[in-house]
């Protein structure tokens, strides 16, 4: 009995391959250990697409070791670009947006085996490593590379990347990459905007009243990161605001909002947008608690399966180099020196690539509000106004569509789309709509 099943979305994959999958082009100097796989523990029979694992190194002396896993184009693989996906957190694994977000394979919950748990997705490259000079190493193996970008705190360094790659091209860096674009999910981009757009968007979704956001505008003037603490009718409107939303799950509003079994005192951070307890205490949750569900339960099959060690061999991870997979790993030592990246994103409107900016719209981490927000500050030309966009004739968000055009030579264009019913990591709640909109 097979715990691994092909997505029902499968078929869309072909259509998206222009963007998701691509060929691997590499420099032989380069290449100093890679395998293709050919099946895995947890699905029945060979694996319907090529699948190669292996490692990067980077640095002057190679001695950090990047794992990756690469998916070869279903259509096209000498002319489809390349997209390089990067998981959030920051150091949450690949493995996590590879398995919960978008992927040919997802986990058939109704046959899994108690005794061996199983889950697999398949995704392009995915680095578990957030450094810049570390990607831009990376990225010089292939002809043609758009860059990818999801999840929390590596959308902040997404356009530094960019910026940096197509300031190498400019100056003549070899080899040349041949750059198309980014696409960015639900990203930390400027910390006062995103997180004080936390209280309209509270005010829209029906989270606070009226009279409390009224409020909160005329004693606090929108501010609800650095509020005047010396300001007392303020201080009373956040505590009332934290009291209605500091109960709701911020991932995805409409879902419940878990309490785990923690080995450790689970602390709330200062930070208002961080209103949930660390999902890397699931580990004692029971999946099978009828009630209520919660999305966490489904991370646990992830543990299991990482740490088998016949799933280890299958993907030929290097024996006593991980002696225990976390999803996230929190102990990463991060400087934490950028708060907005939003004059990158400014910068890059001068060059000749594509922008997706997508957000899942009950998401109120980084909430599409303040995401819409700082895309408006860019004085783009708006091509295309706020309207519905279609996944089988069902409404499955809604999108705008910018562009510079100040130089005639320039041809950026940034399109800002919502993912209706999605949340902070839209794939994962939903992934149909997500591949369309790729394509």
């Amino acid at each position: 009995m097979s715990a691994i099943q092909l997505r029902n979305t499968h078929y869309r994959f072909n259509n998206m391959m222009l963007f998701y999958v691509f060929t691997l082009l590499l420099l032989s100097n380069f290449a100093a250990s890679k395998s293709i796989i050919k099946s895995l523990p947890g699905f029945n029979g060979s694996l319907p697409f090529v699948l190669e694992t292996g490692y990067i190194g980077v640095g002057e002396l190679e001695v950090v070791q990047l794992f990756y896993y690469f998916i070869e184009s279903e259509r096209s693989p000498e002319d489809d670009p390349l997209v390089l996906w990067l998981t959030g957190g920051p150091g949450c694994s690949a493995l996590s947006g590879l398995v919960y977000e978008i992927g040919p394979l997802a986990v058939d919950y109704a046959k899994i085996q108690r005794r061996r748990p199983t889950c697999f997705c398949i995704e392009p490259i995915f680095m578990d490593k957030d450094c810049q000079h570390n990607i831009y190493r990376c990225t010089c193996w292939y002809r043609i590379f758009l860059f990818n970008n999801t999840g929390r705190l590596r959308c902040i360094v997404a356009p530094i990347i960019v910026q940096e790659i197509s300031d190498g091209n400019e100056v003549g860096d070899q080899p040349t990459m041949n750059l198309k674009g980014y696409v960015l999910g639900n990203p930390v981009t400027d910390d006062e905007i995103d997180t004080n757009s936390i209280v309209p968007f509270a005010h829209l979704k029906a989270l606070i009243s009226d009279e409390l956001y009224e409020s909160f505008m005329k004693n606090c003037k929108g501010e609800y990161l650095n509020p005047d603490q010396s300001n007392a009718s303020c201080m009373e409107d956040i505590l009332a605001i934290k009291e209605c939303i500091g109960k709701v799950f911020t991932g995805q509003i409409l879902e419940p909002l878990c309490k785990t079994i923690s080995p450790k005192p689970i602390a709330l951070k200062l930070d208002p947008r961080f209103l949930i307890a660390d999902d890397t205490d699931i580990l004692l949750s029971s999946p099978h608690v009828p009630r209520p569900w919660c999305r966490s339960f489904n991370y646990v099959y992830i543990y299991k399966w990482a740490n088998d060690e016949t799933v280890q061999d299958a993907l030929h991870i290097r024996k006593g180099t991980k002696k225990h997979w976390e999803r996230c790993n929190k102990t990463l030592a991060y400087s934490y020196n950028v708060k907005s990246s939003v004059d990158y994103h400014r910068n890059l409107t001068k060059k000749p690539y594509r922008a997706l900016i997508y957000s899942g719209d009950h998401d109120m981490t980084i909430p599409y509000i303040g995401t819409h927000e700082w895309i408006e500050s860019l004085n783009l030309t708006i091509k295309f106004d706020w309207e519905p966009w279609f996944v089988d004739g069902q409404v499955a968000g809604y999108t705008m569509l910018y562009a510079y055009n100040e130089l005639d030579y320039i041809t950026y264009d940034l399109r800002f789309a919502t993912v209706k019913g999605g949340g902070h990591t839209a794939p994962e709640y939903r992934p149909e709509q997500c591949l369309a909109m790729i394509d």
